[in-house]
């Protein structure tokens, strides 16, 4: 890592008059070429698994001729503005979460949201809503960070459950640990229900994937816990996933943004799409694992996986 700041230092990262975006009275409309600095800034958002993709964009960056810096920013309010303007050229971001948070920006919070399970429908969004900002989306690898589902593994035996209609047909009683804006979440509580049939009896507020919420499943307090695809630490509370098989979750698939001015040329697409074919929802829980239990530094595993997979020389 040759650059690293704090979320204090970017709270100087205040648009100016050097914002590469489009005017505003221009928005919609991308008249420069894609450009290509040999400087890139690579943005994280501050938790491990925004922390390691950050790491392995700058390390294929570099390799491919740009000299790179890192710079934490734990805000999307933040950091989205830095990107537009060119202070952040590139950062690692999630589809349907950011085709929302750019929709709800662009048309207000009560806009109906864009992101959806369909992967193709939620790119072709997000794209539409980040040209006019002078950003480009590159092409999502194979890895996906979603809201999920687990369960104990012996819960899951006893009642043969596998996926989570099989937990809506076993008409079993369900108290669910998660965050308390579960109750409301069309993707939470109410579409267990409405999509699976599973009859979930209460909400536990003890957060996403917390500690806390996983030993509450772990002892039987509750039955099941809201967490996410690349959460590693599943084994060591004896928890499963159980599977989305009626996809009721966005397509929340890693993407790489950049600043089109500056990295939206064909030398960072191509350094970053070599990640693509590569990169999966069980290396990214594995990485997090290794950061954050087994106490490895980001950069440390994010080299040693790309020298693994033969990215990096």
């Amino acid at each position: 890592m040759r650059c690293r700041t704090t979320l204090i230092a970017a709270l100087l990262l205040l648009p100016t008059a050097c914002a590469t975006g489009p005017s505003l009275e221009n928005q919609g409309e991308v008249t420069a070429p894609p450009g290509d600095s040999r400087h890139l800034t690579v943005g994280s958002a501050g938790f491990t698994e925004s922390d390691l993709l950050a790491q392995m964009y700058a390390l294929l960056l570099n390799q491919a001729g740009y000299q790179t810096s890192l710079l934490t920013v734990a805000n999307r309010e933040l950091y989205e503005p830095a990107l537009e303007s060119g202070q952040i050229d590139v950062v690692p971001e999630y589809a349907a979460t950011f085709a929302d948070w750019l929709n709800a920006k662009a048309n207000g919070a009560d806009a109906p949201p864009v992101g959806s399970p369909d992967l193709d429908a939620t790119m072709t969004a997000l794209r539409r809503l980040a040209t006019p900002r002078g950003l480009s989306v590159l092409d999502p690898g194979r890895a996906v960070d979603q809201n999920a589902f687990a369960v104990s593994a012996s819960y899951a035996r006893r009642h043969d459950l596998r996926t989570l209609s099989d937990l809506g047909a076993s008409g079993l009683r369900v108290r669910l640990a998660a965050g308390d804006e579960c109750v409301q979440r069309p993707y939470c509580a109410p579409g267990l229900v409405k999509t699976y049939g599973i009859d979930i009896i209460a909400v536990d507020p003890k957060g996403v994937g917390t500690t806390q919420a996983k030993r509450a499943v772990q002892s039987g307090q509750d039955q099941m816990v809201l967490t996410t695809t690349t959460d590693a630490t599943l084994d060591e509370f004896g928890l499963v996933l159980l599977a989305d098989d009626k996809h009721l979750q966005n397509a929340d698939y890693v993407v790489p943004v950049v600043n089109r001015a500056h990295a939206g040329g064909p030398g960072p697409t191509k350094a970053l799409d070599r990640l693509n074919d590569v990169l999966t929802t069980a290396d990214l829980a594995s990485m997090n694992q290794q950061v954050d239990s087994w106490r490895r530094l980001a950069t440390d595993v994010a080299r040693t996986y790309l020298e693994d997979k033969g990215l990096l020389k």
